[in-house]
């Protein structure tokens, strides 16, 4: 396949508006480019405009995934970026748009890969297994649903296509959301004492939750654990004592505190606070990714920095990264397999405004997952 083709298929799925949802017209797209290559594929609806795909090629036991999620984030005001966010505008060597990096990129690298084997289909001795997902960046319900569908337990390696600048990410935090709800009493603000005002015992969380992990031990691959509460909503009118508050926070994991542990704390900083306080708080987990480590000794992580750093003529970095992925839900398959993050495009370009990736960069990136499946499966 030439350049300009491998830049056409990254510029029509960067405007293809799959922001938190939409992704059935990806996936859609994704199938024909496949089927116009012998390629079979699977559509999977998880709700209506939105399904994951699954594709395979090859034969063989040993089975390498390449997977990306099919959705972005919003792109902010349009009015501020300096080109249009789904024009998918080339400027110089870098094309523009939401999802240029996070993680269309990766995904168009991933299915040119795809075809270039499919179209020699004796360069694999094993099975190659394309997994693109709905709902990464808000929940993960695409992955989960694979997951318990069983497309993970015969994995011997799984790669992510999260943008990392070409580098591989090793291990990752998780990622917890939730909301805890304040049931406070409703009255005249003249008269407070009639009433239970749900924001000042809601803030009494807030108070808490500052200092509620300052005994989490601090990981030697991720660091500290990350806490934060990040949205507050309470109150209707001004001259009314709330009698209903809530409150959103994001908790950032690591395997020496796990997600576990973390909803423990919470529950054990709401009772305190139920006991103290007239009100009632309550505890609602939204979602929960574990943190991902994989061992930077592993084959599949060694051969991948090997073949990259042929490609890019210099020594790429094994990193981490604070943020959460697909890999989170994918690694809860009863069966063990190593995985790592690798993409184009730069890890602080994801959610940003004038998101961008370097073309060359995306190039290199293909070559890597290329040879990659080939050498890993042969």
């Amino acid at each position: 396949m030439q350049k300009n083709e491998q830049i056409q298929i990254l510029q029509h799925l960067v405007s293809l508006n799959s922001v938190n949802g939409n992704e059935a017209a990806v996936a859609s797209y994704i199938q024909k480019l496949f089927a116009n290559h012998g390629i079979e594929s699977k559509i999977i609806p998880y709700a209506p405009d939105r399904s994951n795909l699954v594709a395979e090629i090859g034969a063989g036991d040993k089975v390498l995934a390449l997977s990306g999620h099919l959705d972005t984030v919003a792109t902010g005001d349009p009015a501020q970026w300096q080109f249009p966010p789904f024009d998918a505008h080339i400027e110089g060597n870098q094309l523009y748009g939401r999802g240029a990096a996070d993680m269309k990129s990766g995904l168009a690298a991933m299915i040119i890969t795809f075809i270039t084997l499919a179209d020699h289909p004796n360069a694999l001795n094993g099975r190659l297994r394309f997994i693109g997902t709905v709902g990464e960046e808000n929940g993960a319900m695409g992955s989960r649903m694979l997951t318990e569908q069983g497309v993970a337990d015969d994995l011997d390696g799984m790669v992510i296509g999260e943008p990392t600048g070409g580098n591989i990410v090793y291990a990752h935090n998780g990622s917890l959301n939730y909301h805890v709800f304040c049931q406070g009493k409703g009255a005249h603000s003249s008269m407070p004492e009639k009433g239970i005002n749900a924001i000042t015992n809601l803030i009494k969380f807030v108070t808490a939750e500052a200092t509620a992990f300052d005994d989490a031990p601090v990981s030697p691959e991720l660091g500290p654990l990350v806490h934060n509460v990040t949205v507050f909503d309470g109150g209707e009118q001004v001259n009314s004592i709330p009698a209903n508050a809530e409150l959103q926070g994001n908790i950032r994991p690591i395997p020496e505190f796990d997600n576990a542990a973390v909803i423990k704390r919470l529950n054990e900083v709401v009772d305190k606070l139920n006991a103290e306080t007239k009100a009632t708080l309550k505890l609602h987990v939204d979602y929960s990714f574990k943190p991902i480590i994989s061992d930077q000794s592993e084959p599949l992580i060694q051969l991948t920095k090997q073949i990259a750093d042929a490609e890019f003529g210099h020594p790429i970095k094994l990193e981490v990264i604070h943020g959460a992925t697909d890999a989170s839900e994918f690694t809860k398959s009863a069966h063990a397999f190593p995985v790592m993050v690798y993409g184009a495009g730069e890890w602080s370009a994801a959610h940003a405004l004038n998101e961008s990736v370097d073309l060359d960069q995306f190039i290199h990136v293909q070559h890597v997952y290329q040879q990659l499946a080939e050498k890993f499966l042969a």
